[in-house]
């Protein structure tokens, strides 16, 4: 008898009044000590399938077929029933931990509640199992960390807590949702070593949410390929790998990046280039709030950037990429030079930096926050038109058309709203925003970590096509080194303020010298040893 059975699943949501089916008659299975792996693009279903296991649907969702854990049947079971199976047996690890934990409790609290809740513990006894908890999931120091709140804690250290509030109950089914993909790839690499531990040590079965493959390819025993609401193909994943029967799952396969951006021009223009660039942010205490010492986010950048040209910038949560980018563009105080089209931009005042911002744009990670939700995609993209007031002899609906289908887009949707596109055309109109006003320097700030690797693939082939077209030069912020690889010429490897690294992208993915770089490479390239064993 399988732990989890799930036949036939169905979900229905309603959308307008009409019935939208989530879920179209799934099945699978996960056995005792076994890593089952739901594979797919966003909106295919994996989540809903998993959270309709457990009844975590809105009441509005329609759910038929059948969930069966260790025999005893989900569907249609009691409340009392459902909170005993839920956290008991079958516990969840969601993908963004700050949305999951609460931010006004402890650490301790948080934890300490699901021991009350469900196996009644409290005062030292709770205590004692907390700790042990923490030190199981690798938080170093841990009873220094029992008083901290969610905000005080690192990417990886708020997912270790949230895997320790998991196991709290000794579950026999752990559902991971995405558990690593907002995470540093060795960040992500800890977590995954983390998760096989604890399922060899505990004795658990494993159900595995993501889009990564790469993923999948090292440590799931079986995976199911689901397509717009069907598991399209499952089995072994060995065999899934090594001869997949369904168009859709060789797609997914294939969906690696590869290939290369254009050579730059010779004697192309050098358009931007910083020396010793520093940004060091006070910390100021007392009463009289004197400075006490700084936090030196960035220390002597150095780099070069020329039209045409992608510079790639990589490293870890907190190494100073993003704090870098936003001095560039002067959105930040920094000390030191900043040359852009051979100008010293540094020191300059707001009205002067006018036709900097023009010739000077930026495409955000999360395309839905970044644009606004009240305003049309037209409105969108000519935004920054009426800004600058940039004079074409053209309307504003002609330039728009003719940027929209530039960056793949129809033009006939242009008086949608972005809630009415998927995530990887929510970055097309990002695109097409920063495009319209012909920049020069286009900051790229992890532009793909939110996207499917299909659409990854897609996004990646788009921005190398924009730049051969128009010379543009990239400063590309990202800790997807895959990603990175298939659209930088040059590379500067940030730790913690310092640019550790710098080079070719042949000469620092082929020849590292730094240690960091090399653990870098290491944790992206080279875990294929995750879960074997």
């Amino acid at each position: 008898m399988s732990l989890l059975n799930v036949k036939d699943l169905n979900v229905t949501f309603m959308q307008d009044g009409q019935p939208a089916r989530a879920v179209r008659g799934v099945s699978f299975h996960v056995e005792q000590g076994e890593t089952v792996a739901l594979v797919g693009e966003s909106g295919s279903g994996k989540s809903v399938s998993a959270l309709s296991c457990v009844g975590l649907l809105p009441d509005a969702a329609q759910v038929g077929g059948s969930v069966t854990f260790k025999g005893e049947e989900l569907i249609g079971a009691s409340d009392a029933k459902l909170r005993q199976v839920r956290g008991n047996d079958i516990s969840f690890i969601f993908q963004e931990p700050m949305t999951s934990l609460n931010p006004l409790h402890t650490i301790e609290k948080q934890i300490a509640e699901s021991l009350s809740l469900h196996q009644g513990l409290s005062g030292s006894a709770a205590r004692a199992r907390v700790l042990d908890l923490l030190n199981k999931v690798g938080i170093r120091d841990a009873e220094s960390r029992l008083s901290a709140y969610p905000h005080q804690l690192s990417g990886g250290q708020r997912q270790r807590v949230m895997i320790a509030m998991a196991l709290a109950n000794g579950p026999e089914l752990l559902v991971a949702d995405e558990p690593t993909t907002a995470l540093d790839v060795t960040i992500q690499a800890q977590i995954l070593e983390l998760l096989v531990d604890l399922k060899r040590a505990e004795g658990m079965s494993l159900l595995f949410i993501t889009h990564d493959l790469n993923i999948v390819r090292r440590f799931a025993d079986r995976v199911c390929v689901m397509q717009q609401g069907q598991i399209v193909e499952q089995g072994k994943t060995s065999e899934i790998f090594a001869n997949p029967q369904h168009p859709y799952t060789r797609k997914l396969l294939a969906a690696e990046q590869h290939g290369a951006p254009a050579p730059v021009p010779d004697g192309a223009a050098e358009v931007l280039r910083t020396d010793g660039l520093r940004i060091w942010f006070p910390i100021h205490r007392g009463f009289l709030r004197r400075t006490v010492g700084h936090v030196k986010a960035v220390n002597g950048a150095s780099l070069t950037l020329r039209a045409g040209e992608t510079l790639g910038i990589v490293g870890e949560s907190g190494s100073g990429k993003t704090t870098l980018a936003l001095a560039i563009l002067r959105l930040i105080s920094s000390e030191g030079p900043i040359w852009f089209n051979g100008t010293d931009i540094q020191g300059r005042k707001s009205a002067e930096l006018r036709s900097l911002r023009r010739d000077v744009q930026i495409v955000f990670q999360d395309p839905f926050g970044s644009l606004s939700p009240r305003m049309t995609v037209e409105q969108i993209i000519a935004e920054g038109l009426g800004v600058h007031g940039i004079p074409t002899g053209r309307s504003e609906r002609e330039l728009v058309a003719e940027i929209m289908t530039e960056v793949g887009l129809d033009p006939a949707t242009m008086e949608r709203y972005p809630h009415e596109f998927s995530g990887g055309q929510r970055q097309r109109i990002a695109i097409a925003r920063a495009m319209i006003l012909r920049p020069k320097l286009l900051v790229l700030d992890e532009p793909t970590s939110a996207l499917d690797m299909t659409v990854q693939v897609q996004i990646v082939e788009l921005l190398r096509d924009l730049q051969r077209r128009h010379g543009l030069a990239y400063l590309f912020i990202s800790h997807d080194l895959r990603v990175v690889r298939a659209l930088s010429h040059k590379i500067v490897v940030m730790k913690q303020g310092d640019v550790v690294e710098s080079g070719t992208v042949d000469q620092v993915f082929d020849a590292p010298q730094n240690p960091y770089t090399r653990a870098l490479l290491a944790a992206a390239f080279d875990m294929t040893a995750i879960g074997a064993d």
